[in-house]
């Protein structure tokens, strides 16, 4: 579709007939899909599956994340006239990407929650479609990590986030957003040895085998030394990287619930996802957009651009092979 036609596309997330390609309907208009992609169902011949989980029962602070799948959505329009930068490969033109829309659930069941969420994943894995989650609180990435594992074995994660989330909880069944990955080590989920946090700036004496690099090893060291580290802790071995949005610094995403100073810039992140090309990554999420607490929108821009960046890890190994560059 040639930029002159813009004056007669509209809500595209119906009525566009290809997977594929650029959008150039207004920004201001339309039904709103991420990065206005068709909504769907339909899993044939789908390359990546955006879907949103808008949960968040289980914050210890600020509330509202709930809101992040339609704020992140709304600010991805701004990217879908455009290819993403930097990448080898022209993700919206060679990626077939569905936007497989949000989880149901009943938001007074909150036991039944995790369940759901699991199966939901299941089904899209079943159909062999990696999965990006807009959320929600962190909590979702845990029942996610269920259905991952359940796949591909213990998973590497690569964690973007100002908390490690590993405070001990030994109650499995208990819904919070700070154990989960806790839960996720002790369940054989995740492989702490070949898998690594970053940002993190908040204490945590027992990091339970996980590697950490806080924000001053990316200041003094690099975000492309970084990004190497990460790729000699995962090795080949399948990766499920979460990145909670308050791993910027509040300057950066003041719409999260529970900011740390301190935290890393959009370009360190932006680099590091960029220079993980070639990870063996199997899905990911962006969590933590709390839209309340940002009137000017940009830390659901943030988090649309990493879910943009997820994708591309992903179209990686799709369209570039496993060997990264």
């Amino acid at each position: 579709m040639a930029l002159e036609d813009a004056k007669s596309a509209v809500d595209e997330a119906f009525t566009v007939p290809e997977l594929k390609g650029l959008s150039f309907e207004n920004t201001f208009g339309g039904a709103v899909s991420f990065l206005r992609r068709l909504y769907t169902k339909d899993l044939r011949g789908v390359d990546v599956a955006v879907t949103g989980v808008p949960f968040d029962q289980a914050v210890t602070n600020r509330p509202g994340t709930r809101l992040g799948p339609r704020a992140i959505r709304e600010a991805s329009t701004l990217q879908s006239m455009d290819e993403p930068y930097g990448w080898p490969f022209k993700a919206l033109s060679d990626l077939a990407i569905v936007d497989y829309g949000d989880l149901a659930f009943d938001y007074a069941d909150v036991p039944s929650f995790p369940g759901l969420l699991t199966e939901h994943i299941r089904t899209i894995l079943a159909a062999d479609v990696p999965s990006v989650v807009l959320g929600g609180d962190h909590y979702i990435s845990f029942p996610i990590l269920k259905a991952y594992a359940e796949k591909y074995g213990p998973m590497s994660l690569v964690q973007f986030d100002a908390h490690t989330d590993t405070w001990p909880d030994d109650n499995m069944d208990r819904v919070d957003h700070g154990t989960m990955f806790y839960k996720a080590v002790k369940m054989g989920l995740v492989d702490p040895a070949r898998s690594v946090q970053i940002g993190i700036r908040t204490t945590n004496e027992d990091t339970l085998g996980v590697n950490i690099i806080d924000p001053r090893e990316v200041e003094e060291s690099g975000p492309a030394a970084v990004a190497k580290k990460v790729r000699q802790i995962v090795g080949d071995n399948p990766v499920y990287l979460t990145f909670d949005i308050d791993a910027l610094d509040p300057a950066f995403a003041p719409g999260t619930g529970t900011p740390v100073w301190g935290g890393l810039t959009s370009l360190q992140a932006s680099i590091m996802l960029r220079d993980l090309g070639g990870i063996n990554i199997k899905g990911g999420d962006v969590v933590e957009v709390s839209p309340p607490f940002d009137t000017t929108g940009a830390t659901a821009i943030a988090g649309a651009h990493v879910a943009t960046q997820i994708i591309c890890l992903l179209g990686w190994n799709k369209l570039c092979g496993a060997a990264a560059g």
